[in-house]
């Protein structure tokens, strides 16, 4: 029997098998009636996801293409407040600075983001907020709708990274006046890596740049997007795109709502095992930040080696994430995302507690007895 690791990431996350055979097909034209329909589909769908009415694109491209087709399309020599407080956000603001003039609200790693702050670059002149919803590097749910409100306010598009939340956390992009979303297809969606799609409101559209760039240039995904059949503007990568379909297909008959249950409760069994075993989550919450319902980031406790401690969870077929850039050897994430229910997050949970034992550290309680307390 081959054997096949269980990705318990934030992304890559395991493929239901009719995902993966969609995608063992013969080619066929993506100028054709059937590609269209394809595309029809996850676009209908996706939408749901999103919760939004307003345009939305399927782009040939990771999640960083679609955060730079934002950028690049919507924020041209502007004025961007970037929040900040994880890899992703971090990440935005890189962007930004390729092609407008960024002011980076900082926040350490997994705390929360200074609305106060970025209030006060909206009332000098911003233009635009970018923010990270899911902050997947420090395992930080960040507050989307409030942000919204201010950007709203101060009549500024707002571009949100929803990445690691759409299809897997409640998002409502048209009501949190949300301009520019986006998402991966290798996170809650469950599809294979290499697509991301974007949302583009009335507004946005209104405040489009002059100069987009050619691949990224989200006026030719409107106009090709409108033909009959739909199609996209550049060839596309026809083979994930029938994944994505077949991935769309699932969330619809799960429902979403019920998507989004299974993936809250998921997190919620992990951190109760690691409450159980006495370690510390480690982003900081408040009345508007809460943990993340994808990904659950626990700081290792003193002494163990996260190397040793997540290798040996890997020799039994179970890959987790550990940190990022300065947070690499501090934290390990354990991601809930997609197609995994109850016994794969039991499984990673008893591999992760008899590998913290192994390592030395003193666990105090049962985690996997609390996660089916929780799970039951």
């Amino acid at each position: 029997m081959e054997k096949e690791p269980l990705l318990m990431l934030p992304g890559p996350v395991p493929m239901p098998e009719r995902v993966r055979c969609a995608m063992m097909r013969q080619a066929i034209n993506h100028r054709g009636a059937e590609f269209g329909q394809v595309y029809k589909d996850c676009v209908r769908v996706l939408k749901t996801c999103f919760g939004t009415k307003n345009d939305l694109f399927v782009i040939s491209g990771s999640g960083t293409a679609a955060m730079e087709a934002a950028v690049a399309n919507f924020g041209r020599d502007k004025k961007i407040a970037c929040l900040v407080n994880g890899k992703f956000g971090e990440r935005l603001f890189k962007i930004a600075g390729r092609y407008g003039h960024p002011v980076e609200i900082g926040s350490p790693w997994g705390t929360p983001l200074d609305l106060k702050a970025l209030e006060e670059q909206l009332k000098g002149g911003a233009e635009m907020v970018t923010l990270v919803h899911n902050e997947t590097s420090a395992g930080i749910l960040n507050p989307a709708a409030e942000i919204g409100k201010l950007a709203g306010k101060y009549d500024a598009l707002f571009i949100m990274d929803g990445i690691t939340s759409i299809a897997g956390d409640t998002v409502n992009a048209d009501q949190w006046g949300v301009d520019v979303a986006i998402v991966g297809s290798q996170k809650c969606l469950a599809a294979p890596a290499g697509l991301s799609a974007i949302s583009v409101s009335d507004r946005a559209w209104e405040r489009s740049s002059k100069n987009p760039p050619y691949y990224l240039d989200l006026a030719a995904y409107r106009k090709s997007a409108g033909s009959a059949p739909m199609e996209t503007p550049y060839t596309p990568a026809v083979p994930l795109f029938l994944a994505l379909r077949e991935a769309c297909a699932i969330v619809e008959e799960e429902g979403l709502e019920e998507r989004i249950a299974r993936h809250k409760r998921l997190a919620q069994a992990v951190r109760a095992a690691a409450e159980a075993w006495g370690l510390r989550l480690f982003p900081e919450t408040d009345m508007l930040h809460g943990y993340s319902n994808t990904v659950t980031a626990i700081s290792v406790p003193d002494g163990i080696k996260d190397g040793d401690f997540r290798g040996t969870v890997k020799k039994m077929g179970i890959e987790m994430a550990g940190g990022q850039d300065y947070l690499k050897g501090k934290i390990f994430r354990i991601g809930n995302m997609g197609a995994v229910g109850a016994p794969e997050i039991l499984a990673t949970l008893a591999a992760t507690e008899y590998s913290l034992a192994k390592q030395g550290f003193n666990v105090k309680g049962n985690g996997v007895r609390a996660a089916c307390e929780v799970l039951g």
